[in-house]
This record gives structure tokens, sequence and C-alpha cells, in this order.
């Protein structure tokens, strides 16, 4: 049987806002190199713009951002080049921008870069209603961990058996790796189901150097429900994720070990 090994890579330069795929990334006990480095503020009320909460942000997914350059320095970071629904961009550096994306958002937002003396900052989050889900129909509020535009932990790990699963749950559905948001996807060769559920605790040695621990199941919210680019709106993503995994596809985990990871570089749990 063949090993498991690292199909794809993902980086989000800017929260919330569809990335790059990659073919090799530094990871530093923070993540992947530049993976959110930068976020939208609501100025209104100093959280973060989020396509989690898409009754006030509706279409977040509609931008797209990729640095100019591949980050080298994580205190000197390159800048973004945000692209907008109809095709014109601007630079993170550009002294217009909060005023452009404000103006399409209909809400007055600021680029901001993630400091590391930074504290804890908020974001909100809707649920939808879907049955299996505690507080239907909500907005709640919750903090990114210090220093970080992150949801809870780190980097997000997915593999292929789950996506697998996903698609046998609901093959009307279109499932792939980028509506889950994901930084790393793994091939997991003759295994099935949502394999990653086991890895809870246990640690993911990726090539030669980077070495990763797994610290929870990741939980999924409506953000992956959500149209990105054209993959439509499919609320039986997250309905399936409810009704067989108790709303988990995929895991978080920590850094243990910095370095360089490849497409293609070999797997090992343990």
């Amino acid at each position: 049987m063949s090993k498991p090994y690292v199909v794809s890579l993902w980086r989000y330069p800017v929260k919330s806002m569809i990335g790059e795929e990659l073919n090799a990334t530094d990871i530093t006990e923070k993540g992947l190199a530049g993976d959110r480095k930068f976020a939208l503020i609501d100025t209104l009320t100093g959280k973060l713009a989020n396509a989690k909460n898409p009754i006030k942000w509706p279409n977040m997914f509609d931008y797209r951002a990729a640095y100019v350059e591949p980050p080298q320095d994580p205190a000197k970071l390159p800048a973004v080049r945000i692209t907008f629904p109809d095709g014109s961009w601007g630079l993170t550096t550009d002294d217009d921008l909060d005023e452009r994306l404000t103006d399409k958002l209909a809400r007055p937002v600021k680029v901001t870069a993630i400091s590391t003396e930074a504290g804890e900052v908020q974001f909100e989050g809707y649920i939808p209603d879907i049955e299996g889900l505690d507080n239907r129909k909500s907005v709640f509020t919750r903090s990114s961990p210090k220093g970080t535009f992150y949801d809870i932990d780190i980097v997000h790990v997915l593999t292929t058996a789950s996506l697998n699963k996903m698609k046998s749950l609901i093959p009307e559905s279109r499932i792939e790796a980028r509506r889950f948001r994901t930084n790393i996807v793994i091939d997991v060769p003759g295994e099935e189901g949502f394999v990653e559920n086991d890895w809870v605790g246990k640690r993911i040695r990726i090539g030669g150097d980077v070495v990763l621990e797994v610290t929870q199941p990741c939980v999924r919210c409506i953000m992956t429900t959500l149209a990105q680019g054209d993959l439509p709106n499919d609320p039986l993503v997250l309905k399936a994720a409810v009704k067989h995994n108790k709303g988990a596809v995929g895991v978080y985990a920590k850094v243990i070990r910095a370095g360089c990871i490849h497409r293609r570089d070999s797997i090992v749990i343990e």
C-alpha cells in the first residue's frame, strides 16, 4: 500500500478571502508562512470582517488575496494584492484601499496586519437553521487566539478520505478541498471515512523537517456552505457533517517543529 503524502497546500493571506494554492511553504510556530496575516477590521465594532457571519458580510468570498512575492521574513511581510469582484485590484500598501473596500462592502473597514503584540481580536459567526446545531438562527461572538487571526488553532489538516466520505454521503453536492479552506490536504491511500478523528493527540511528521500535533477535530460552520467561485451555495455540506460526524471535517494542529514542506512530501502519523 502507498504511504500517505501531501496532495496540496493552501494559504489565505487575508482572513475570509479566497487564498492561493502553493507548491511549497515554510511552516513557522505561527503556521504557514503568511497565512491569515492580514484581516479586515470593522471600524464600527473593532471585530473581524468574517465570512462566518454572511448576514453582515455576504460577499467576502468574492475577494481574492495573494502575496506579490513569497513571504520570507514574518516581521516584514510583502504586500498582498486583493482582487475585487469586478476584476480590479489593490495592494495592502495602497493609501486608498480601505476606502475602496469600505465602499464595496458597505461597512467601514480597515486592512490590518497581525502583530505579535496584539491581544485577542473578536469575530462573529452565524449559526444556520440546521438540525443538530445548538442556538440555530443566532449570532455568536468569539476571540481569536492571542496574536493571530485564526479561529481556533494554527494549522488545518484534511484528508482525501474525509473528502471522499463527504462525496459518498451527498453525491449530489460538489465536494472539493477549497470549500473547507484547509492548509494541508493529505492523501491516505486505502483508508476510508473520517480518519482524522483518530489522529487527535497524535503527531504528523511531514517530509524531513516539520512536526505537527493534532489538537482537536475541526467542527465546521456556515462557511462550508457558501458559494466560492464556481462552487455553489450548498447547505447539504454542513448538514451532512453535523449528521454523520458531529459537524467535524478535518482537524486542527499546532506546530511542534517548524520547517519547509512541499507537495508530495511523505506523511507519518505517530
